[in-house]
């Protein structure tokens, strides 16, 4: 959920950079607080309970689309005429027999009348003999034979076109009938779906008071890096993560996100933009000093307990794939937060650090220490707001008097600093709800 939201808020800069103030208005999803015993006996009763109901989703959520599918196809079989090998052959088959019947017709009435013609004239010779007259009338006799097995030959034909377009009108009015007996399936299976999914609610219902999470400003990040990174090498980034709150957090998580731009925003496979694919992150903290390696799609950097005014500082090793291609890069990173009194937050702010991806042959520009960056908050401002996109990419563009100055950046990575970082904070959001609903199963 979280590189899709980001990944989408890259390929639809646009809706998410008109979309920014409402984000703050998005009202949060519910998540259960769940007991005590709940949460200590993950394959309890109540957990295998939950899971039959998410089970029975999922079976109607399957049903409902294989038979929409089916629908679909029957859709498409229509309009093409798919109604079975053997009715389709039939059909063409006797089409063209009833054309050759036809033409077979033709010909042999035509032989007869050059016969009549022939007998005709020989009948009116003086001259013709006895023999002739005989052959005349003889060629006469078999051209008329020719006729009536041609005559019953188009008959034949005939009926037998008749035969296969009863047939082939037969077939389409079955399958038209089965379409309307799937979308009475379809209308059956989407209540089967409704009612499952209603299930699992009262299932949440039951377990008591529901609490939502906020967006707040309780955990902030800041990320810092290298201007550059050669390809098929890593470079350590640096991630810290403050409790800025008036109280102790229980249990503190940071979501990250690292992306290869292309050029222009053409450059993106909408359907698959796949930002991610030629980058691997790993991490580490005084706490977990064993490099652990970083899912973008499901796992969060787990830094447990930040006590008030406390951090936590991350190093990360980023690795990029020896096959991407030169470039630009950016990271974003945010964090959420959970306590055992019930009490949850999402951060209403993400860091970000911007960087270059170069060739080993290329000479790396004159790079500054890695310094903490500024912090951006959601939702992303304009660019004349002083938003200052962070790292020490020699690309990154600074404000000036509230001017965003030109550096020659590409033209996709400011708006993806507004526009995918708070993709990220909703993308991290929905990420720790799927996650508390399974902890407090």
């Amino acid at each position: 959920m979280l590189a899709t939201a980001v990944a989408a808020a890259v390929t639809t800069p646009v809706v998410f950079l008109s979309a920014g103030p409402a984000f703050a208005e998005t009202p949060k999803p519910t998540v259960s607080k769940g007991s005590t015993a709940q949460q200590d006996e993950p394959d309890g009763p109540d957990y295998a309970e939950l899971a039959r109901l998410e089970a029975a989703v999922a079976a109607a959520e399957q049903k409902v689309e294989d038979l929409k599918a089916e629908r679909e196809q029957v859709k498409n079989d229509l309009l093409a005429g798919n109604l079975g090998k053997e009715v389709v052959e039939e059909l063409a088959a006797a089409e063209e027999a009833v054309a050759d019947a036809k033409a077979a017709r033709t010909a042999a009435e035509a032989v007869l009348t050059a016969a009549k013609e022939a007998l005709t004239a020989i009948e009116a010779d003086a001259a013709a003999t006895p023999e002739q007259k005989t052959a005349a009338a003889e060629a006469v006799t078999t051209a008329e034979a020719e006729v009536a097995k041609a005559v019953a030959a188009a008959t034949a034909a005939d009926e037998r076109l008749a035969r296969a377009t009863t047939a082939w009108n037969d077939a389409r009015v079955a399958l038209a009938q089965k379409g309307s007996l799937l979308a009475e399936d379809i209308k059956a299976a989407e209540q089967e779906l409704a009612d499952a999914e209603a299930a699992v609610d009262a299932f949440w219902e039951d377990k008591g008071d529901f609490e939502e999470c906020v967006e707040d400003g309780a955990v902030r990040s800041t990320l810092a890096g290298p201007k550059t990174i050669t390809i098929g090498s890593s470079a350590n980034f640096s991630l810290t993560v403050k409790n800025t709150s008036d109280r102790d957090l229980d249990s503190v998580r940071s979501y990250l996100f690292a992306a290869q731009l292309p050029e222009s925003w053409e450059d993106i496979d909408d359907e698959d933009p796949d930002l991610d694919r030629y980058f691997d992150i790993d991490w580490k903290t005084a706490a977990n000093p064993k490099w652990t390696e970083l899912d973008f799609q499901d796992d969060a950097i787990e830094l447990g307990a930040i006590g008030k005014g406390g951090k936590v500082d991350v190093t990360l090793r980023l690795t990029v794939d020896e096959d991407a291609p030169a470039g630009e890069g950016i990271a974003f990173a945010t964090g959420e937060y959970e306590n055992e009194d019930g009490s949850c937050g999402i951060s209403e702010q993400y860091a970000e650090v911007e960087f270059d991806i170069v060739e080993p042959s290329e000479e790396p520009e004159e790079t500054a220490s890695p310094s903490p960056s500024p912090s951006t908050s959601t939702p992303a401002p304009a660019a004349t707001s002083g938003h200052t996109p962070q790292g020490g990419s020699s690309h990154t563009p600074v404000t000036t008097g509230g001017e965003l100055a030109a550096t020659g950046s590409s033209d996709v990575l400011p708006q993806v600093g507004m526009a995918a970082g708070a993709a990220l904070v909703l993308g991290a959001g929905a990420v720790f709800v799927a996650r508390r609903r399974k902890a407090d199963a």
